[in-house]
């Protein structure tokens, strides 16, 4: 007897409540129902429904059991979907989001990259610093950087973020350069609108520091905050990813360098891993690729990494 059957059929009974409206469900006969429970009662080794002549309802061993039978039958859809995938070229419209420094720094040379690869698959690519609702807004993915994601979402991490204290020359010129952590407090600070509060965050060694500053700017946009430091506004953090070349190239100047401020994390977030899409789950990979490893690539040596330049992905 079909294994899988049976489990369908335990998982449809206890949903129904009834014999009867189960094998309607499932287009057979209220006497293969029951023989299907009975094989799986026997391969269970318990007794999985109490049954009268109006209905039936799970024991305890039965209420244990449902929840595994269901991801099995998951499971069983999933590989189905994916055999029906194999050698399908992906295809059909990915909706997703991400800040707009990301977007314009590493994620659009990215999806670009993977559109070359995947022509059939349309971007629709949405970028700002505020949080998309990715069920009601129907996003397929969120590239977020944060300290802790969604634990309701599932988030995949594909790099770490990094930071920089820095400043443009003409304000240093201006204000002097601090040489302490203590310092801080007596300069004008550039902040994003949704940052850390009235503090930067370093760590030194084992050591982990709080710095008070003052807020001059606020922004709740990092390609603005990035401008407003370039502009002289004032010191900020801001993140490598968008300001590694200003700082190789001097139009930012790096303060602190031996204070390293809080790293946060870069995540896929989707809202299920069953039934993924295969683009979906083809993009996330190459994401994955792309940014990961011990060093994130633009924080490697410079000249390491070129975001515009296409990536051999293994996706």
């Amino acid at each position: 007897m079909d294994r899988l059957t049976a489990i369908q059929v335990f998982v449809e009974v206890a949903d129904r409540g009834s014999l009867t409206q189960a094998a309607e469900t499932l287009d057979m006969s209220t006497a293969m129902v029951s023989r299907y429970l009975t094989a799986v009662e026997g391969w269970l080794g318990a007794r999985l429904f109490h049954r009268t002549t109006r209905k039936v309802s799970l024991t305890d061993a039965g209420a244990a059991a449902l929840p595994s039978c269901r991801q099995l039958l998951d499971l069983a859809t999933d590989a189905q979907h994916l055999a029906a995938q194999r050698g399908r070229e992906p295809a059909g419209v990915l909706r997703v989001t991400t800040s707009g420094s990301f977007a314009e720094a590493q994620l659009t040379f990215a999806l670009v990259d993977f559109q070359k690869r995947h022509p059939a698959v349309e971007i629709v690519l949405s970028a700002g610093d505020r949080t998309a609702d990715l069920v009601g807004e129907r996003i397929d993915l969120a590239v977020r950087i944060t300290k802790a994601p969604d634990p309701s979402l599932i988030a995949r991490p594909l790099a770490r973020c990094r930071s920089v204290l820095c400043a443009a020359p003409a304000y240093l010129r201006q204000h002097g350069t601090p040489q302490t952590v203590s310092e801080l407090r007596d300069h004008r600070c550039v902040a994003h609108a949704f940052g850390i509060g009235k503090h930067y965050r370093f760590t030194r060694g084992q050591e982990t520091l709080d710095a008070p500053v003052t807020w001059s700017f606020h922004t709740n946009d990092t390609v603005v905050l990035r401008s407003a430091v370039l502009a002289g506004a004032g010191i900020a953090l801001l993140p490598t990813y968008y300001v590694n070349e200003d700082v190789r190239t001097g139009r930012l100047i790096r303060l602190l360098s031996d204070h390293e401020p809080e790293v946060l994390g870069i995540y896929a977030v989707y809202l299920s891993r069953q039934h993924q899409p295969q683009a979906l789950r083809l993009l996330v990979d190459c994401l994955a690729e792309r940014f990961g490893g011990e060093t994130a690539p633009w924080d490697k040596p410079s000249g390491s990494c070129d975001p515009t330049k296409p990536v051999e992905w293994s996706g």
